[in-house]
């Protein structure tokens, strides 16, 4: 786990700015910056940058966050993920994720950016190729590729020969250069008069690029007739296939326009989509769908359609893929499989048959729930107990993969009248876990009463001005606990979430921390992105103000109760005074409050 205290110094290092600044234009618009959202459409700029609060805020749609939080819903990035690349950027390393010694981090470090920048170099000098060769580019053409897509994806071309690489790299012989997989090696053991030469000859290149845009392998794909006819980058320390997926950097907008992810088979696909209108389309890189592959597509959408080939090797991707999804399987997501004809991928369906009906054929793909179902069922003879019996062996394993859900009970539902059995039974007999059919689910546990009044002014400005926290004692914390228990607790955490932040805590610390601890801080966080920022004097004064009043409520409740009792008792009357004297201290630290103003 990453240390609080770490993030909190990240974020002081960072400029939100700059860093949404890389994927929004922005523009100056008083104490803030302005742009058009990258989260939802809009035609003119809701989307506001912060540099004081260090925030962002669209006041379309709702989304806010830190410059970690906009790395993750931007980019896909995993929190640990956001967090190395903002650190990478303001060179801090990243505590209890490296444990190297610090002369083999530097190594490990120093070689990352030599495999990074050789990569770089290489694509360029594909792309460059590219411009000259007209064997490559008549290949493009005749696929119905133009020139504004090519470069879009960063298309190019490695001629034919065996080393043109050492026109570009001026020590050929460089390690990163064979662990970057751009080149081979052949041992001195296998022969031949060639110890070094280039991986990738006379193909058209595909660039894969990671989620920051880095190139980090390449597909290559001959001209003609040849084998293979993708040549894939091997697994690197930069690139592990069953990690990525091609297209999605180019894709993440489009993905968001669109409301939905197509998941295709090959990098032509993906291409060819986006030329024909289909550009929030990704693909696998000659590998099953993997759970992380369909982690990192849920990062981006929650309704993500997978396009197979109707022929059986598609069906089997179909149902690697379908496995791949099952864990991540819930009510609120939305996963599809489309099946073309045997003979068709999804460019030859959409240049045959027109955008039209492919896009009716995304609307009627096929629910996972259907797919699963027809998986278990569609190889036995449910008309005898056997046929229904094996059913239930084939899905038992599928079914235990998903959580707890509405959707599982459906399927469930489904599987226990197809096998003449009832949900109650398969939950039993498939041991699932928190079954849904036998028990009665326990109503969710209600959020906290959103605090109002003072106790809600006190909250508020001490989620925007979190040093304020160290000016607030026990005394107004029992008082506030004497109004509203609730609001108590809720102000407790809060305190505390403070106080671990030291001195110099800030707004966007704070609602980092506040966010993976605290959901009933979110719209109070949401509000204060959306206003200008109060002054931390102004603020102190009006914190001080609202403490005084919520201890005079609870000294004047207090001393009307035992007023109510006659103050019949030495001790009620001893007591009674006593608030009398607090009372007074109260006020008289108003009236120097509202002087020294």
């Amino acid at each position: 786990m990453i240390p609080q205290s770490f993030i909190q110094d990240l974020l002081n290092r960072v400029d939100i700015v700059d860093v949404v600044g890389r994927y929004v234009q922005l523009k100056k618009g008083g104490a803030n910056y302005m742009g058009l959202c990258p989260f939802h459409n809009e035609k003119s700029p809701s989307f506001t940058v912060s540099p004081t609060k260090q925030f962002y805020h669209c006041f379309g749609c709702g989304a806010h966050g830190t410059a970690i939080g906009f790395l993750i819903e931007y980019s896909g990035l995993g929190f640990v993920e956001a967090v190395k690349d903002l650190a990478q950027g303001v060179g801090m390393i990243v505590p209890e994720q490296d444990k190297l010694p610090p002369a083999q981090r530097a190594e490990v470090q120093a070689k990352s950016m030599a495999l990074s920048e050789a990569m770089m170099k290489a694509s360029d000098y594909y792309r460059q190729e590219l411009r000259g060769a007209q064997n490559a580019i008549g290949y493009l053409k005749n696929r119905g590729l133009t020139g504004e897509i090519a470069a879009r994806f960063g298309l190019g071309y490695a001629p034919d020969g065996w080393d043109n690489l050492r026109t570009v790299f001026s020590d050929y012989d460089a390690p990163a250069l064979v662990e970057a997989g751009l080149v081979i090696d052949r041992s001195e053991e296998e022969g031949g008069g060639r110890k070094r030469y280039d991986r990738f000859r006379d193909r058209i290149m595909f660039p894969i690029r990671n989620t920051k845009g880095q190139v980090i392998g390449f597909g290559g794909r001959v001209l003609e007739s040849g084998e293979p006819k993708y040549l894939n980058s091997p697994e690197t320390p930069l690139f592990q296939k069953g990690l990525e997926l091609y297209g999605l950097f180019e894709a993440r907008q489009a993905i968001r326009e669109a409301g939905y992810v197509l998941v295709t088979e090959g990098y032509m696909d993906v291409v060819a989509l986006a030329q024909l209108g289909f550009p929030q389309a990704v693909a696998t890189l000659g590998t099953a769908c993997t759970s992380t592959h369909v982690q990192k597509l849920l990062r981006q959408t929650d309704h993500v359609i997978f396009s197979f080939d109707g022929d059986a090797a598609g069906r089997r991707a179909a149902r690697r893929a379908l496995e791949a999804c099952l864990p991540y399987a819930g009510d609120d997501k939305t996963l599809k499989y489309l099946f073309l004809p045997a003979e068709h991928d999804p460019d030859s369906y959409v240049r045959e048959f027109g955008a039209q009906a492919f896009e009716q054929q995304v609307r009627d793909a096929m629910p996972l729930s259907q797919f699963l179902l027809k998986e278990v069922t569609q190889d036995n003879d449910l008309s005898n107990p056997e046929g229904r019996a094996r059913a239930q062996f084939e899905a038992k394993p599928l079914l235990q993969a998903m959580p707890p859900s509405g959707l599982r009970l459906q399927i469930v539902r489904g599987l226990a009248q197809m096998t003449q059995t009832t949900p109650a039974e398969i939950e039993a007999l498939f041991e699932l876990a928190q079954p849904v059919a036998r028990t009665r689910v326990a109503p969710p546990r209600t959020k906290r009463t959103p605090p109002m009044g003072l106790e809600r002014q006190m909250i508020r400005l001490l989620v925007a001005h979190p040093a304020l926290a160290a000016g607030v004692d026990q005394a107004a914390i029992d008082a506030v606990a004497q109004l509203s228990p609730d609001n108590a607790a809720m102000l407790t955490q809060l305190l505390e979430a403070c106080w671990a932040l030291g001195d110099n805590a800030h707004f966007a610390a704070l609602a980092e921390q506040l966010k993976s601890a605290a959901a009933d801080f979110d719209s109070l966080i949401g509000e204060i992105a959306a206003e200008v920022e109060s002054e931390p004097e102004a603020a102190r004064l009006e914190l001080a103000g609202a403490i005084r009043q919520t201890k005079m409520q609870v000294l004047k409740a207090e001393m009307e109760r035992l007023a109510s009792t006659g103050l019949s008792t030495e001790e009620a009357r001893n007591r009674y005074r006593e608030l009398m004297q607090q009372q007074e201290q109260l006020r008289r630290q108003a009236e120097v409050e509202a002087t020294s103003r």
